[in-house]
């Protein structure tokens, strides 16, 4: 995939009665942790307008602040499938991988070579998104294992 993106690798390694857990049933759970990745990603664009550890954003240059309009928002294109939409998951069997196909999507985490842009970091996990993830997690083996 052209773009960027976040993947979380799972260790599932510890549990003994992991074996017991059907390939398909693993494969879910991976998924599943990446659908709320996916979740966590355009909530950070769509209204938390911070990077994962929770420093806010940088805020338009003054030139371009100008050009936009008060229905207009960081990273958010008003009116064209753009960053936000493009947010997808593209899990693997054992990965959770969230990111874009946008060839601007990496410019917007790290910024442009020249610092024109700066960065606003949108993939990641936040210590909430991490807590949110492991309560997936073990609700999912707890279900799974039942």
């Amino acid at each position: 995939m052209a773009g960027i993106n976040i993947s979380v690798t799972p260790d599932l390694s510890g549990a003994r009665r992991l074996a017991e857990l059907s390939a398909e049933d693993l494969e879910t759970l991976v998924f599943a942790i990446g659908e709320l990745m996916v979740t966590q990603t355009k909530t950070r664009i769509a209204d938390e307008k911070t990077d994962p550890d929770g420093a806010p954003w940088a805020p338009w240059s003054d030139a371009y602040a100008a050009t936009r309009s008060a229905r207009h928002s960081l990273l958010v294109d008003v009116g064209n499938p753009g960053l936000l939409e493009s947010i997808a998951n593209h899990s693997t069997a054992d990965a959770a991988i969230v990111g874009t196909n946008l060839v601007y999507g990496r410019v917007h985490q790290v910024g442009s070579d020249d610092g024109a842009i700066p960065a606003r970091p949108y993939l990641g996990l936040s210590g909430e998104n991490r807590r949110e993830i492991e309560a997936l997690v073990v609700d999912g083996l707890e279900g799974m294992l039942q």
